[in-house]
């Protein structure tokens, strides 16, 4: 494959300590753990970035990653993420949410108040979309109070695409044509914009879960969707996610996990809250330390 010189990349050989150097600078960076057998899956995205910049070496892409010379630990993250998802996934969730979890959450909140729903990582947009869809579909009280949704996420390409709303039939399977109707514009055969309103109406920033100076500009959170995330981490840094997140919200805030994670054997720091729809985990609502 050529690199960006033009030049066709030399044959090479990465060794498996040069892998591992690898592996640990990503996990440092992102606290995503990668073992023996995803060695195919990391050789492959290593080799496209080493042949994207020119370099002619494993050595050589190390020294300018570690340089992060033209930006390519963002490039290089960027590649690393999966970014898998669709409109209205585990919605048993979002029943819980309109249900449950906002009864309990404006209770504590003046008439008219502001709630703040946190989706990390957003992804495409799938995921922050999908809660104000819901939210205008299925909560009565959504115009009685001020609703902020941030979308955060550490792939930047993602950000850009979650800031254009544009998606395809897949991303679109859960969803009535009803409400596909009124809530995307029709840009090509199988391709939706969705509403200028809903666009407008979600800020989208990056973030990086494990970096505690990075997280501590996000708070005053009163429910998290943190969802399929957490199975790319080993215990060390899931602890120090659930930390991080234990500090954006608010005391008796909320966060949703996936269907496979449990903050139970992660953390310490939330309680077990059980709805009919779902399970989710809550910061006590009074700081007892």
């Amino acid at each position: 494959m050529a690199g960006r010189t033009g030049r066709q990349s030399p044959a090479y050989d990465i060794t498996p300590d040069e892998v591992l150097r690898f592996c640990d600078f990503l996990y440092r960076r992102t606290g995503m753990s990668f073992s023996e057998d995803k060695r195919y899956y990391i050789d492959r995205r290593l080799r496209d970035r080493i042949d994207a910049t020119g370099s002619l070496s494993f050595q050589a892409y190390f020294s300018l990653l570690r340089a992060d010379a033209d930006h390519e630990i963002e490039q290089l993250i960027n590649s690393f993420t999966v970014n898998e998802t669709y409109f209205f996934r585990e919605d048993h969730q979002l029943k819980c949410l309109t249900a449950g979890l906002l009864d309990s959450i404006v209770s504590r909140k003046p008439p008219g108040g502001t709630v703040r729903i946190w989706s990390i990582p957003c992804a495409s947009g799938e995921e922050p979309y999908s809660i104000a869809i819901w939210l205008l579909e299925n909560w009565p009280q959504v115009d009685s109070y001020n609703i902020e949704i941030v979308g955060s996420d550490i792939d930047t390409r993602a950000l850009k695409a979650a800031a254009e709303g544009i998606y395809r039939d897949r991303a679109l399977m859960r969803l009535s044509r009803d409400i596909i109707s009124r809530y995307f514009i029709p840009i090509s055969d199988d391709r939706y914009q969705i509403d200028e309103g809903l666009r407008n109406s979600i800020e989208f920033t990056r973030a990086n879960l494990i970096d505690a100076r990075d997280m501590a500009t996000y708070r005053d959170f009163d429910l998290i969707f943190c969802r399929n995330v957490l199975i790319y981490f080993d215990d060390a840094s899931r602890r120090q996610t659930a930390e991080n997140l234990c500090d954006c919200l608010r005391p008796g805030g909320y966060i949703c996990l996936g269907h496979s994670e449990s903050m139970s054997r992660i953390s310490p720091l939330f309680s077990v809250s059980r709805f009919p729809d779902a399970i989710v985990y809550q910061k006590p609502e009074a700081d007892h330390g």
